[in-house]
């Protein structure tokens, strides 16, 4: 198993370090792994350009850089970076995780959202400071919940109407300004399916980057209501037995996890 290290360094990349090509949310994916020499890349970046450092793959330098398709050598896979934490296979979820949301950081704080002002790398952390007002822009991050909902021997589990994907998973959404994690819970689960929970307790959390979500994984427990969807939200939702479910995510996504860990459960 590779291992990965995230980091940060103000450096430049040099012969033999990893470069992970990605513009706009879609990976250049060479066929033997998902990191390219630098000295292949180098040739082909345009002027605008700044490979930024990551993190280390083994102990290798990685780099995250744009490079388009049209730039792009013909033997490269074109692959959404959704895709392949959604594909169910072994991914380096962590590295292609960070170096996305690093990236989208990188372009998005340029230039200072006080002033105006170009920004500049922070000496000694993950930032962009801008000298003129003292400001430092770090990567955002947004905190989101996400809830395993169970009614008896049953699992709650929603169809989204925005995302056009082939499976049922769980009601989520942003935390607001001035909520708890628990209130946050309640208000999406009232707010999309018009039901009222009990007992939420944390389970775990992942880091979703489209573009910045820090997912924070609950259970919570039926507590009353009918089923009234959302409708821009939720197209469908209904109730399964844990032997007779729809079409999930995969075990790589923390919904995934939630639904398998209900399923264990209520199974005993």
């Amino acid at each position: 198993m590779q291992r990965w290290l995230p980091g940060w360094a103000d450096t430049s990349p040099q012969p033999g370090d990893g470069v992970l090509a990605m513009s706009n949310g879609v990976i250049q994916k060479p066929a033997d792994g998902w990191l390219m020499e630098w000295s292949d890349v180098n040739a082909l970046l345009g002027a605008e350009e700044e490979p930024v450092f990551v993190g280390r793959l083994d102990d290798r330098a990685v780099y995250v850089c744009g490079l388009d398709a049209d730039r792009a050598p013909g033997e490269l896979e074109a692959l959404t970076l959704r895709d392949a934490l959604l594909s169910g296979e072994r991914v380096p979820a962590e590295m292609l995780g960070l170096a996305h949301q690093v990236q989208q950081w990188w372009f998005d704080h340029r230039f200072c959202g006080r002033c105006g002002a170009h920004t500049s790398l922070h000496p000694v952390e993950r930032a962009r400071r801008c000298e003129p007002c003292g400001v430092s822009w770090y990567p955002r991050l947004s905190p989101c919940v996400i809830v395993m909902i169970r009614r008896q021997d049953r699992l709650l589990l929603a169809r989204s109407s925005r995302v056009k994907r082939n499976f049922f998973s769980l009601i989520a959404g942003f935390v607001e300004a001035g909520e708890t994690l628990e209130e946050a819970v309640r208000r999406e689960v009232k707010e999309e399916t018009g039901l009222d929970v009990a007992n939420i307790r944390y389970h775990a959390s992942q880091s979703w980057p489209f573009p910045s979500q820090l997912m924070l994984g609950f259970f919570a427990d039926y507590a009353g209501g009918e089923l009234v969807l959302q409708e821009d939200e939720i197209a469908e939702a209904d109730w399964f037995l844990p032997d007779e479910l729809p079409p999930v995510p995969p075990t790589t996504t923390i919904a995934g996890r939630l639904i398998g860990a209900m399923q264990r459960e209520i199974k005993g």
